[in-house]
């Protein structure tokens, strides 16, 4: 990657690079939801921002990948694809020669074994966890007899995405292979694709590779726990009275009854709209309600407002006249 092409992901969301987990996530979601296509419809400068910013999000979120990219700068990318473990400075040595890692391990592996006696059984390559740089070579030893080793990795989704279920292109080195993700995949969940981890150099085969979902902030709807769940404006005359809303599912608008008296932060439930099952059948949208008093009042809106401050007979702050320390 040409330093010119180097991308500051720190810049691209608005933080320092001290900024917190949480700091990072609020910023994400701030920026995803101004710039989310469906929010700039049309809009191919906020459509290009919006995959610079998951871009960004989908590295820095990973602590792996933020401690690669603070390290080695635009060479990031190469210490990604070569287990982290390689000098800071890669002038002095052209990765580039090999299609993979498991080509630049092999010919580590060939390199020692022609310089030692018996090269056959030695060196520590521990299948079953990624090898991180030179650090995963360590005494002399059996070779290894089990499989190649698991490995794992980020996949990031739209929210529709992961509802609907969606077939992935992904690039592992020199090969290209399909994934199809399930209807009702959710935030932390995994994806087995069989035959696709690191390979052992010995046996010559390979573990599997695990896909751990991460989906995308939806302007509207998000995850708490296993429940989707959005928030609903009204207004204070419909929480006093009550009043019938149109909300939106993953389906499409829903009238729903809001009971009189509802008060703000209360959770209704439409049931059988929420998040698909993988094994069948649909979960419950949780809708939390928010009423929000109008800042910009009419002269009779106004004036009417006052005749129910001065008539009305409940207080809802009764109950904090007779509290003590």
């Amino acid at each position: 990657m040409a330093a010119q092409d180097f991308k500051d992901y720190y810049a691209i969301l608005g933080i320092s690079k001290s900024a917190s987990a949480d700091e990072l996530k609020q910023a994400y979601r701030k920026l995803a939801r101004q710039y989310h296509p469906d929010m700039n419809p049309g809009n191919a400068a906020a459509e290009a921002r919006f995959k610079e910013i998951n871009e960004a999000y989908e590295v820095l979120s990973d602590p792996d990948k933020r401690r690669k990219y603070d390290q080695f700068g635009q060479y990031w990318k190469q210490a990604e694809g070569f287990g982290g473990g390689a000098p800071g400075d890669f002038g002095g040595f052209d990765f580039s020669q090999y299609g993979s890692f498991d080509d630049f391990i092999n010919e580590l592996l060939g390199r020692f074994a022609g310089g030692v006696p018996g090269g056959d059984r030695s060196y520590g390559y521990r299948p079953g966890t990624p090898p991180g740089g030179f650090g995963g070579f360590g005494g002399f030893g059996e070779p290894p007899t089990s499989a190649g080793g698991d490995l794992e990795a980020n996949l990031s989704m739209t929210l529709s995405e992961a509802f609907k279920g969606v077939q992935k292109r992904l690039i592992l080195g020199n090969e290209e292979i399909e994934v199809r993700i399930p209807a009702g995949a959710k935030p932390g969940s995994k994806i087995r694709v069989r035959g696709k981890g690191q390979m052992n150099p010995y046996t010559r085969q390979r573990g599997d590779l695990y896909l751990k979902i991460d989906i995308q902030p939806h302007p509207f709807f998000r995850f708490e726990e296993d429940n989707l769940v959005c928030e609903v404006a009204i207004a204070p005359d419909e929480a006093v009275l009550g009043t019938a809303i149109d909300v939106p599912t993953p389906d499409g608008l829903v009238t729903m009854n809001v009971p009189a008296g509802i008060r703000s932060g209360q959770t209704l439930r439409l049931r059988g709209k929420g998040w698909v099952n993988p094994k069948g059948g649909r979960g419950d949208q949780l809708v939390k309600i928010v009423i929000v008093p109008p800042k910009d009042l009419s002269p009779t809106e106004r004036e009417y407002y006052e005749k129910i401050r001065n008539i009305r007979t409940f207080d809802p702050r009764s109950g904090l006249k007779h509290i003590r320390l």
